[in-house]
């Protein structure tokens, strides 16, 4: 079974930022998310960053989001790697992250 792209990013909006209460498709910290067909699953590479290089929250969504694409049927192995380059802006989020957020 073929894994999209899009569906990894549709599992990934279930990971919720505590802080901000936005998720983090829409609040644009995935960069990549690179599927690999291996045998009959899929393998998943995930690049993400996070709204500040010291964010508390980083372990845990890091964690969320290995769990969440892992929830998908027909995904093998999940890697979550943390870049910081590009840095993190607000300009990278959703019209509907910034709505929520009052960022006009």
């Amino acid at each position: 079974m073929t894994i999209s792209e899009e569906r990894v990013r549709e599992a990934l909006k279930q990971v919720v930022d505590p802080e901000l209460f936005v998720n983090i498709i829409d609040l644009g910290l995935v960069y990549v998310v690179d599927v690999q067909e291996v045998e009959d699953k899929s393998d998943v590479k995930i690049e993400m960053t996070m709204t500040s290089p010291a964010c508390p929250a980083g372990p845990q969504l890091v964690s969320q989001s290995k769990a969440a694409v892992a929830a998908i049927e027909g995904v093998g192995n999940v890697d979550v790697k943390v870049v910081m380059v590009p840095p993190w802006t607000p300009d990278r989020m959703t019209e509907d992250a910034r709505d929520q957020l009052g960022i006009f």
